[in-house]
């Protein structure tokens, strides 16, 4: 991979496995010094290393993104570190058990959009004053999903919370359109990661989320990343408060060949 990247600071929440540790080690190998942020310590530091293995700078910081002040620290470590923030790729976020919306609880509710919208938000708030800041440009990616783009029986929370971040996603990307900023947001069905394997990973689950998806399998993590990365790279320079959904067809219609 070109270092086309090189001389930017990344930051990617929710980096500690999966898509966002994917994306950590491409945008390293980009060129971009990356600080990746999470809740568990252990897996964050090890994507730090696979970073520096991929022959990058990084660093762990750890964050719940649904805290306000944990993020604006994150923030500010970053600069502080490496002297600005050029690239933000909001990750982290939670899936929900399948219980239909009569039996949700308020609790589960909150939880997913405390996570997944509200820590969004934030993380977008302290990115694009800080990009602001120091005088403009960037590159800002959400991660949104499928169920960003149409209903989700039995997981109207996360079903939700994804259709929020695509509104949050445009309306920054409106917003900081003169700053030179670019916001935009990947939508993905299911990927082979911790969290897919949680939800679909029990055999009937499994055959049935598998129909879905014409392609006939699910996506890698690095799939993923590597849109994202692109996204965050001036060959995206024209794109802006728009989404790609990686999704083996999952949205082109019903797979009839299930």
């Amino acid at each position: 991979m070109s270092k086309e990247l090189h001389g930017k600071v990344a930051m990617v929440a929710g980096g500690t496995s999966g898509i966002g540790r994917e994306t950590a080690v491409l945008l390293a190998k980009a060129g971009a010094k990356v600080v990746v942020a999470g809740r568990r310590e252990k897996e964050g530091k090890e994507t730090v290393e696979l970073v520096r293995a991929a022959g990058g700078e990084g660093m762990f910081v750890k964050t719940d993104v649904s805290r306000a002040a944990d993020v604006d620290a994150l923030v500010q470590k970053t600069v502080e570190k490496f002297g600005r923030l050029d690239i933000a790729f909001n990750n982290a976020g939670i899936e929900e058990t399948f219980v239909p919306i009569a039996e949700q609880s308020e609790e589960n509710w909150d939880r997913i959009i405390d996570i997944n919208l509200k820590g969004t938000w934030l993380c977008l708030k302290y990115e694009i004053r800080q990009m602001v800041k120091q005088g403009g440009g960037g590159a800002i990616v959400n991660m949104a999903s499928v169920t960003g783009l149409i209903g989700a029986p039995g997981s109207a929370a996360y079903a939700a919370s994804k259709h929020g971040v695509m509104g949050l996603t445009k309306s920054a990307a409106l917003e900081t359109a003169r700053n030179g900023i670019r916001v935009n947001a990947v939508c993905p069905a299911v990927i082979e990661t911790p969290m897919g394997e949680r939800l679909f990973g029990e055999p009937e689950m499994h055959k049935a989320a598998l129909g879905l998806h014409p392609l006939g399998r699910f996506g890698t993590p690095v799939e993923v990343a590597e849109a994202v990365v692109w996204m965050c790279s001036n060959r995206a320079s024209f794109m802006t408060g728009q989404s790609i959904a990686l999704d083996g067809g999952f949205l082109a219609g019903p797979n009839l060949l299930a």
